[in-house]
């Protein structure tokens, strides 16, 4: 218990949470770098997704390769790329590896979603004479939504409380707080620092399920 009143202690502090490395900066960093991995993710494998989908070819193949990321530690894959030349370029190593980490539940969710609409609706929209195109947009994709939001939400969370690792090379986040505390022996901080990467993370998780109960009924799977 005292490890906990202390690390309160630590978090009510208002000295930790102005400066630099206060909470505010390092929750700001923290943001930036989930977002930036986030939408990089997205422009990467909800096209491919949604094409294979549609397409319904080389689908599984992709599913599986992708999924070999899951397997793969985002620790260990930073590390790899910090050895390379690229770990001379600032924070891109991290990025790097986050992306891959994310893009797995991005590219199946969008997949699955786009491959599970109903046959019987895609082939009454292709006899009322819509494009390939038009079938995407407007049938296949509206109806493959719920699914490819819970994939963004997955990831998003996913990214949060990995982006930890950003202060292992150097950068900055709310891991900083964290591996500073293990520098300074500080516990209460170490614990500080973790309290407020699962509290980020539900706060993200918060925000999507919101967002997909405001979404239009056709957003949450319904119809009418």
């Amino acid at each position: 218990m005292n490890t906990l009143s202390d690390a309160w202690s630590w978090l009510t502090s208002a000295a930790h949470w102005s400066g630099e490395n206060g909470i505010w900066h390092r929750l700001g960093e923290h943001l930036w770098l989930t977002a930036l991995c986030l939408v990089l993710s997205c422009l990467i494998a909800l096209p491919v997704a949604l094409v294979l989908g549609h397409l319904g070819k080389g689908g599984t193949l992709a599913v599986n390769i992708s999924n070999v990321g899951r397997a793969v530690p985002t620790f260990a894959v930073l590390v790899l790329l910090l050895l390379t030349p690229l770990g001379t370029h600032g924070e891109w190593p991290t990025i790097i590896a986050l992306i891959l980490f994310a893009v797995p539940p991005l590219l199946t969710n969008a997949y699955v979603g786009m491959r599970e609409v109903d046959r019987d609706v895609v082939r009454a929209a292709r006899g009322m004479g819509m494009t390939g195109r038009q079938l995407l947009l407007r049938v296949e994709l509206p109806l493959a939504l719920p699914l490819i939001l819970t994939g963004v939400r997955i990831a998003a969370v996913q990214l949060v409380a990995t982006a930890t690792l950003a202060a292992l090379a150097g950068g900055g986040g709310l891991g900083r707080i964290i591996t500073a505390g293990f520098n300074l022996a500080s516990t209460p901080q170490v614990v500080a620092g973790a309290v407020l990467v699962a509290v980020f993370a539900l706060l993200v998780e918060g925000i999507f399920e919101a967002v997909q109960r405001l979404a239009p009924q056709w957003a949450r799977g319904g119809f009418g």
